[in-house]
C-alpha cells in the first residue's frame, strides 16, 4: 500500500514541476504580437491571392502594423477594406481607383489559326516553350488557361482559344497577369475608355497574315486622335504596336473608328 501511495506522489510531483516549467517557459519566451495584427487581418478578405505583393492576408496585415505598409494594396477588399484597416490603424486612407483585368488579344478561333497540333502538357507555360506556342501569333493568347487556374475569384474563363475576364468576378487582383508566359493580360483602372487589344510587335503584313484583327502599325488611330499635348498624343504607336495613353485618352473612341482591322475597342472584360 505504501508503494502505492509512494508512486502517486511521485506521479503528481512530477506533474507539478512539469506544470511549473511549462508555465516559466512561456513566460519567458513569449513573443509578443501586436494585437492589431489580428485585427487587421480580420478586415482583410481572406483570399490569399497574392496581390498586394505578399505571400497572404497574414502576413499583408504583419506588414501593415509592423512596417507600415500601405493600406490600399488590397484589391479583392476594396474601399471598404482600406476604411476598415484604417479604423483600426487610427489613421485617414482610401482607395485609389478598382482596377480590373485586361486581355489584350482577340485572337479567338475565327481571327486566327494554328502553325503545329500542340499535344504537349496542356499549359501555357509549357506550351510557350515549344517554338513559342503553336499558335500563328507568337505574341497572343496561348488560350490553355493557366491564368484561370490561378485566379482566386473565378473570374477567368477561355472562349474559343482566348481568355476572357468577367468583369463582375474580377478585383484587379493581378494573380492572371503574373503567370501569362505571353504578357497579354494588364491590369488597368476600371474605366470605360478604349485599348489596343493586340500585344504583336510584328510589321504590318506579317501580323495580318497571323490575325485578323492584329495591329498593323497604320498610324490611323493616331491621325484620327484629338487630343495633343507639347510633348505626345493619346495615341502612339512604337515598335510596330499602337498604344493609348489613359491619362490623355478622353474616350471618344475616334481611334477605334478610324482602325482598319478592329484592334482597338474598349476592353473586353466590360
Amino acid at each position: 500500500m505504501n508503494g502505492i501511495l509512494t508512486t502517486v506522489i511521485i506521479v503528481a510531483a512530477i506533474g507539478i514541476i512539469a506544470s511549473v516549467v511549462l508555465v516559466v517557459a512561456a513566460k519567458v519566451m513569449y513573443v509578443y504580437e501586436d494585437e492589431r495584427i489580428g485585427l487587421v487581418a480580420g478586415c482583410l478578405p481572406g483570399a490569399n491571392c497574392g496581390g498586394c505583393g505578399y505571400a497572404g492576408c497574414s502576413d499583408y496585415a504583419k506588414a501593415i502594423v509592423e512596417k507600415g505598409a500601405d493600406l490600399t494594396k488590397c484589391a479583392p477588399g476594396g474601399a471598404d477594406c482600406v476604411a476598415a484597416i484604417a479604423k483600426v490603424m487610427g489613421v485617414s486612407a482610401s482607395a485609389g481607383a478598382a482596377k480590373k483585368a485586361v486581355v489584350k488579344c482577340q485572337g479567338h478561333t475565327c481571327n486566327t489559326g494554328t502553325k503545329f497540333d500542340y499535344q504537349g502538357v496542356t499549359t501555357c507555360s509549357a506550351a510557350a516553350k515549344m517554338f513559342g506556342g503553336p499558335g500563328d501569333c507568337a505574341y497572343g493568347c496561348l488560350g490553355l488557361g493557366d491564368c484561370a487556374s490561378v485566379c482566386p475569384f473565378g473570374a477567368i474563363q477561355v472562349v474559343d482559344g482566348v481568355a476572357r475576364v468577367i468583369n463582375e468576378k474580377c478585383t484587379g487582383c493581378g494573380a492572371c497577369a503574373k503567370v501569362c508566359p505571353k504578357f497579354v493580360i494588364e491590369i488597368v483602372e476600371d474605366d470605360v475608355k478604349p485599348m489596343v487589344l493586340c500585344n504583336n510587335k510584328d510589321n504590318g503584313k506579317a501580323t495580318r497574315t497571323a490575325c485578323k484583327v492584329g495591329c498593323i502599325a497604320c498610324n490611323r488611330c493616331v491621325k484620327a486622335c484629338p487630343i495633343e499635348t507639347a510633348k505626345s498624343k493619346a495615341v502612339s504607336v512604337d515598335g510596330n504596336l499602337a498604344s493609348i495613353d489613359a491619362d490623355l485618352c478622353i474616350g471618344c473612341m475616334q481611334c477605334a473608328e478610324a482602325c482598319p482591322v478592329g484592334a482597338i475597342d474598349v476592353p473586353n472584360c466590360r
